[in-house]
């Protein structure tokens, strides 16, 4: 099991450089002020900080005047971070290979483990569930296209992040089908009905179909 403690310490070096894996940054609020000392506050009970242990914080960053507000239950080092203000938050997927030259019992207790995704790469074990996990960490949608009186090309989807827009899909295509643009037909979850005509700004999710209709 040393893809275990490889993981640890990979997690461990990085924290020291100020990136944090699979974490979303604290949800608080630092804000210096001028003067009127520190006005603290938190909208969940707290159980690692409180008035005088964030005065102590900003203290030791010559901080004396400053709005802190909680909304969860935050740790002296997430502050920290906050106050630094240069930490990364970053997805991370870790692959762990030769799965087959482990015992099931073991394979069961590394599934168990968040972010991983067991393989095998010489036996080919495991791709179809890496590939679908990596889609999602990267936070990608594939938008496919569909030419006039023709069926989608379902071998090049368009890659685009998640969230974004037929606006987005046309610079993605092509820098001209802007200014020829006259309306989006489209196939997929993000429409109500298959074949709705969409406007640039709406919102496409994975695997939708895009037809673009240029002016005449």
């Amino acid at each position: 099991m040393n893809s275990i403690g490889h993981k640890r310490l990979i997690e461990h070096e990085l924290e020291g450089f100020g990136i944090r894996l699979n974490k979303k940054p604290p949800n608080l609020t630092f804000r210096r002020k001028e003067r009127g000392g520190l006005n603290f506050t938190a909208t969940v009970p707290l159980t690692h900080l409180n008035h005088e242990v964030v005065k102590s914080i900003l203290y030791e960053y010559k901080v004396h005047n400053a709005d802190v507000c909680l909304r969860e239950d935050c740790t002296a080092d997430d502050l920290i971070d906050v106050i630094e203000g240069n930490r990364r938050y970053i997805p991370c997927l870790y692959i762990l290979n030769k799965c087959d030259q482990i015992t099931m019992e073991e394979l069961e207790i590394l599934c168990r483990v968040p972010n991983t995704v067991p393989i095998s790469a010489y036996k080919e074990w495991g791709y179809p569930y890496l590939l679908e996990t990596m889609w999602t960490y990267l936070d990608l949608d594939r938008i496919y296209t569909k030419p006039k009186n023709c069926i989608p090309d379902y071998d090049s989807p368009v890659v685009l992040k998640k969230g974004s827009s037929v606006s987005d899909f046309c610079r993605s295509v092509h820098k001209d089908l802007l200014k020829d643009f006259k309306f989006a037909i489209v196939w997929g979850s993000s429409v109500k009905h298959n074949g709705q005509r969409c406007g640039l700004d709406h919102i496409l999710e994975d695997g939708d179909i895009v037809q673009i209709v240029k002016k005449t």
